[in-house]
């Protein structure tokens, strides 16, 4: 059975990490949570198909796959180049002066058609991974920022309730220089998260290659079927900034040692300052917080003589990336998909997609102010967001050039259906469609009306269609609201007309009276 082809979105990412942000292939593997040898494919795919990064911004998902896969099969037959003696290549690096680059010189003058460079080095490194070397961690300067939360919390009273409520401590701090940044929120959630990275950035005046949290479960999705590897926002924070995020292994402390020290420091440097104080809001602790993060990075190391902000200035600060011209807006991804209406519902209101998408699962991005809408990674509507629960909005573009066509043929299906119920029926499911700006903004009304009758039965749906044309009701709610309440089944009023007349008494104002 052949191997399940891999997202184009996430061939995107790797084509990314690999060529902007400089990762090796194990990196991305682990970043995306990926087998190893998929990345090894992926990229030597794009090489044979002579992709560069980055990608053209017209080339689409489709285009990309068909370059891709063309040759899908062809590297069956493909001989196999001569295997180095790993064992021999290892013992040889502990020589003085010895490097991967010589040993390879080496290895291709005995084979000439064996392995190039880079494929050379990944093999090696991926026997070396085997045995578990235990040695001291180098981080050139730029590389990473190491990012976690704190384990110790900071109170905070409420001055008018007096309610407690503990905030959080996020930290940052850079691998060569060790410069730190710290803030309290009042979650770890990823709001709050994202927002932590954006002002950590701002702070460090550039951009690392790469970001390396310790697994938190609001960044790195790991049991997650629709989403494997990292969260959706927090890889589109990542690719805004042009930066890779790099997850630490679970459970291998090491991985992220400058940023437990960092955490360690902060407890100790900051957070033990702040015991005896009171604070009443977020605002007073973080302004606080940020007095005490100035005064640790101007202090000189004990063991290096300097302070972590010469440091940055001389290591980190030359090799960081410029920020981009905007910061990052926090944008929270859900899939849909586009119901027969062409819209998509988000928060009770809808939103409209292209028609051709019926039926068909969207990418919706959701900002504060904004509604973007996207198809096989691919962007096909964008909405200002809006409040009020069942309304539509609709862009003209959206709605078919056959519009009519389409719709007569859904209208006339509807009508058929609610006439085989009864007149009732047929007759509150034409005014509910007549009403709407759209015919089409009524489907759903009316689709959930007609589904009554399999619970309910049709006489009763009739009764209480009935019973919703005489009260003015116009919606799948109140004909529901009929039917559980039992309002079907109670006899009707009897109507004005039938009522006798009023006797003739002084006491009796008439009309004239009141005019």
């Amino acid at each position: 059975m052949p191997a399940e082809r891999v997202l184009m979105r996430r061939i995107r990412e790797i084509l990314r990490l690999k060529y902007e942000a400089g990762a090796t292939d194990r990196q991305i593997a682990r970043a995306l949570d990926v087998a190893r040898s998929t990345v090894a494919l992926t990229l030597d795919r794009a090489r044979a198909a002579g992709l560069t990064w980055p990608l053209p911004a017209t080339m689409g998902d489709a285009v990309l796959e068909a370059l891709l896969y063309a040759g899908t099969g062809a590297r069956q037959g493909e001989r196999r180049k001569p295997e180095p003696d790993w064992a021999h290549v290892h013992r040889e690096l502990r020589r003085p002066g010895v490097t991967l680059m010589l040993l390879w010189d080496e290895y291709r003058a005995a084979h000439p058609d064996g392995y190039g460079y880079s494929r050379w080095c990944e093999l090696y490194r991926g026997w070396e991974g085997r045995l578990s070397p235990t040695m001291r961690q180098v981080h050139p300067a730029g590389e990473r920022l190491f990012v976690d939360y704190a384990g110790q919390t900071v109170d905070i009273v409420d001055a008018v309730t007096g309610e407690i409520r503990a905030a959080q401590v996020f930290v940052a701090t850079l691998g060569a220089s060790n410069r730190t940044y710290a803030e309290a929120t009042w979650t770890q959630g990823l709001a709050d998260w994202i927002g932590a990275h954006v002002r950590a950035l701002t702070f460090f005046g550039g951009v690392p290659a790469q970001l390396v949290p310790d697994n938190p479960k609001v960044g790195v999705e790991k049991a997650v079927w629709y989403e494997p590897g990292l969260n959706r926002t927090y890889l589109d924070m990542a690719s805004h900034y042009g930066t890779a995020i790099l997850p630490a292994r679970v459970r291998r402390p090491r991985d992220k040692a400058k940023v437990e020290v960092a955490v360690q420091v902060v407890e100790r440097w900051i957070l033990a300052r702040l015991r005896n104080r009171r604070f009443v809001s977020l605002a007073a602790l973080n302004e606080a917080i940020a007095g005490l993060v100035a005064d640790l990075n101007a202090r000189p190391m004990r063991r290096l003589g300097v302070s972590r902000d010469e440091l940055f200035r001389d290591l980190d600060q030359p090799a960081l990336r410029p920020l981009p011209a905007e910061p990052y807006v926090f944008a929270e991804w859900r899939q849909r998909r586009v119901g027969l209406d062409y819209h998509v519902e988000i928060d009770g209101h809808y939103y409209s997609a292209p028609y051709r998408l019926i039926r068909e699962q969207v990418d919706a991005r959701i900002t504060a102010r904004t509604i973007e809408l996207f198809h096989k990674g691919e962007r096909v509507a964008v909405h200002v967001r809006t409040s009020g629960r069942g309304r539509h909005t609709t862009c003209a573009e959206h709605m078919p050039s056959a519009h009519r066509r389409h719709a007569e043929w859904t209208i006339e299906r509807i009508g058929r259906e609610a006439a085989r119920i009864g007149p009732g029926t047929a007759r509150l499911t034409a005014l509910i469609l007549e009403s709407r700006p759209h015919p089409e903004q009524g489907y759903r009304a009316c689709l959930g009306i007609l589904r009554l009758a399999r619970r309910f039965g049709a006489d009763r749906l009739e009764a209480a269609c009935q019973r919703g044309l005489d009260i003015g009701a116009r919606s799948y709610g109140s004909v529901l609201s009929i039917l559980q309440n039992g309002l079907d089944r109670r006899p009707q009023p009897a109507p004005r007309g039938d009522e006798p007349p009023l006797p003739l008494h002084s006491n009796i104002r008439g009309s004239r009276y009141y005019h």
